[in-house]
């Protein structure tokens, strides 16, 4: 059987993935815009087997009716948040999360703790937002999956994800209105995932684009944001966030883990590319294109500076620490001749193949656990 080897350019419009002038071409959001309408044309899946013939989409069902909490009377909302007290405390224990020496001939050189400070407050605000925004992706996604997958068991257990996305939709919404004063614009290359997600029209997709690898980059983002800070209500909420994203993302690897084991290589390939891309464009949303502009930075000259960063690059690598593990798990770093796994290696993502899946770790994240620190596997 042939499988086909699409190019960089026709999965991701670039042939090189640092390609500045490719990144920036993508124009940003508009900042009134309130509505975005993307075409939908999957079909939605009646099925008369009742059947429990799936036990471990049956358990994650279970421990998500356990699981429920509610955003208005279990977080302490009347916890005053001190931003700038709270942005200073953790600059002080991590630094910008930025290399100053790389930036030496750059207007950022000339900063001082102020700048510093403003762009750390700006830096949350807009990742916070970026949260805010895939949460409702995924609270869209999730209701399509009730609609599309075929099976009962996976009917049930994303029906109580469209709970869950509705919660954090709300609490991550409440934070940033009332703790920060409002919010920035979706990011263009997380719209343009979301967009892709929503728009395939095969089940399986948006399972691979939103539970596996949205909510696998969430899942480690909210964790190094949970040990990182100590402004005590976003510390709670990301915790309770946390403990349904574990599920989630089980979902997608439990229930991708079958459907992948009886496809053809001309169909994972699809998948492998799919997952490249939406690897891609999770990584140039941390770019923070909308932070430099509001600082007054010019983008075109900065972006490049990012790219070479090594303080910024090890943290983004660490973001894709359930994503790689997981893709592992589902058989799509090897399948093809290893394609998936080279360009993980391009990202200098590939070290993190060997860390625990999150459809065996899940119930680590559990509220009342103690939340679990990367470790690597065996």
């Amino acid at each position: 059987m042939t499988v086909t080897h699409n190019s960089n350019q026709d999965i991701i419009g670039r042939a090189e993935i640092n390609d500045v002038d490719a990144i920036l071409a993508i124009p940003l959001a508009d900042p009134n815009e309130v509505e975005h309408v993307i075409k939908n044309n999957a079909d939605t899946i009646f099925t008369w087997d009742y059947s429990l013939s799936r036990p471990p989409l049956r358990k994650l069902y279970e421990k998500a009716k356990v699981g429920q909490w509610n955003g208005s009377v279990d977080l302490d909302w009347s916890i005053e948040v001190d931003v700038e007290k709270t942005i200073a405390q953790d600059q002080l224990l991590l630094g910008t999360g930025l290399d100053p020496s790389v930036y030496a001939d750059t207007p950022v050189a000339k900063w001082g703790d102020k700048e510093w400070l403003e762009f750390g407050i700006e830096g949350r605000n807009w990742m916070l937002s970026q949260f805010l925004h895939g949460e409702q992706g995924a609270l869209i996604c999730t209701a399509k999956i009730v609609e599309t997958v075929p099976w009962y068991d996976a009917k049930l257990y994303a029906s109580t994800q469209v709970m869950d996305e509705a919660r954090h939709v709300e609490v991550f919404a409440r934070y940033l209105q009332e703790k920060l004063g409002g919010e920035y614009q979706v990011n263009a290359h997380l719209r343009m995932l979301l967009d892709d997600i929503v728009a395939d029209s095969r089940w399986d997709m948006t399972y691979l684009g939103m539970q596996v690898m949205v909510e696998g980059l969430a899942l480690a983002a909210f964790g190094f944001l949970h040990q990182l800070t100590g402004e005590p209500l976003l510390k709670q909420l990301l915790r309770y966030v946390m403990s349904d994203e574990a599920r989630h993302v089980a979902f997608g690897v439990l229930s991708l883990k079958e459907a992948y084991d009886e496809m053809t290589d001309v169909e994972i390939k699809d998948r492998q590319e799919f997952a490249f891309e939406a690897a891609i464009r999770m990584r140039d949303r941390f770019m923070q294109q909308e932070v430099w502009e509001r600082m007054g930075i010019n983008t075109r000259d900065i972006i490049p500076l990012v790219l070479a960063d090594p303080t910024r690059g090890m943290f983004q690598a660490m973001l894709f620490s359930k994503i790689v593990p997981n893709c592992k798990k589902l058989g799509l770093l090897d399948r093809n001749d290893k394609w998936l796994r080279r360009r993980f290696e391009e990202m200098n993502v590939i070290q993190f193949e060997d860390w625990e899946n999150t459809g065996d770790e899940y119930l680590k994240f559990e509220l009342g656990s103690e939340v679990p620190q990367p470790v690597a596997g065996e």
